[in-house]
């Protein structure tokens, strides 16, 4: 829940399907048991070609993900800046599954480390926190004493984390601008030249 765009709702959908985090040792062993995964068709020696995500696996929580990685598209964040990238390159839909994969493994890294998402919004949290108490039947408090959650009542708060959302976004930007594009291995070239003789 400390994901900025993951609900009550949709964090309590992922724990369900995935159980016991153990059970996986690797995040793609968690990509995979949602179907998040890009079918791969190779044959022999040839170049592999990566297609549609697999959908095999536990479809309603891979539409709880692709929700999640939506609301992520329009909050300011590194999650935000990702959407972005892949969307220019690959459209709206796409970006969408990609971000919702990106949610798998940071899941994933998450509860395998026992960590709280480092771009979390404190307010944010403990209003989402809150909330999770009162629709499980806690009462109310009544009185002058403020709760942990009043905090997101506070407008300049809010805003100040927003902020820092926003400098954690042009963070990766300025991060994946660095990123120069791989050039293909020496043998890799000659290698499939010869196949084609």
């Amino acid at each position: 829940m400390t994901i900025t765009d993951v609900n009550l709702a949709v964090a309590a959908g992922i724990m369900t399907a995935i159980g016991d985090i153990s059970r996986f040792n690797s995040p793609q062993k968690l990509v995979s048991y949602f179907g998040l995964n890009p079918r791969v068709r190779q044959s022999g020696l040839g170049a592999a070609h990566h297609g549609r995500i697999s959908k095999i696996g536990r479809s309603h929580a891979r539409a709880m993900l692709v929700e999640a990685a939506w609301a992520a598209a329009k909050a300011p964040g590194p999650l935000h800046a990702f959407f972005v990238r892949i969307r220019a390159r690959r459209g709206h839909q796409i970006a969408a599954v990609a971000v919702a994969r990106k949610l798998t493994v940071l899941c994933w890294h998450l509860l395998t480390k026992g960590e709280d998402y480092l771009w979390a919004r404190p307010a944010l949290v403990a209003n989402k926190t809150r909330t999770m108490q009162l629709q499980a039947g806690h009462p109310q408090q009544k009185g002058s004493r403020r709760g942990p959650a009043y905090a997101y009542n506070i407008k300049a708060l809010r805003d100040r984390e927003m902020l820092i959302a926003a400098q954690a976004e042009q963070s990766y930007e300025r991060f994946v601008s660095q990123w120069k594009a791989r050039r293909p291995k020496p043998g890799a070239r000659a290698h499939q030249s010869g196949r084609t003789k």
